[in-house]
């Protein structure tokens, strides 16, 4: 059964979840940050069948995330890199990561990876910053208003969870 498409939706999280595809994808995206860019360590890393590996590179692809690129002409052989677009989906793979690990839902008991400051090798985590000044915000300090294109929706919904707020 094909899943519903959330094209449409004035919603950004439904749009990066259309422009992904599946979990799938997000395996392939992770691997791809990682460094692999080869077909055959993309299918080795994940244990993703061939054929949901090319339609999931297809889909990549066709949404600005990744591309292929001709590393050997005879026989033809291509590896695949990230975008700057799919570049841009590192930080929701180390929210993953974060949450897998506070939550061991690998099952294994400790994180299977670690992300370190190069310099001092001390753990990094993911924070919400303000871009002016730089510092971390809490997330009691954080609270959603109506962007740009926010339609009459999303103003009402923003206004149950933040009510006295101006419309």
């Amino acid at each position: 059964m094909k899943a519903k498409s959330f094209r449409g939706m004035r919603c950004s999280v439904a749009g990066a979840l259309e422009a992904i595809g599946d979990r799938w994808a997000i395996l392939v995206l992770r691997d791809l940050a990682l460094g692999l860019s080869r077909y055959d360590e993309l299918q080795a890393s994940t244990g993703i069948p061939t054929t949901t590996l090319a339609s999931r590179l297809k889909h990549l692809e066709a949404q600005g995330l990744v591309e292929r690129v001709r590393y050997q002409a005879r026989p033809p052989r291509d590896e695949y890199r990230l975008t700057g677009k799919g570049r841009g989906l590192w930080k929701v793979t180390t929210a993953l990561r974060e949450w897998g690990d506070q939550w061991d839902a690998s099952g294994y008991g400790a994180a299977p990876l670690e992300l370190v400051d190069r310099d001092t090798g001390r753990e990094l985590r993911l924070a919400l910053v303000d871009p002016q000044t730089g510092q971390a915000v809490p997330p009691a300090r954080v609270r959603l208003r109506p962007g740009p294109a926010a339609d009459d929706t999303i103003r009402a919904l923003l206004g149950r969870l933040n009510p006295g707020d101006e419309p």
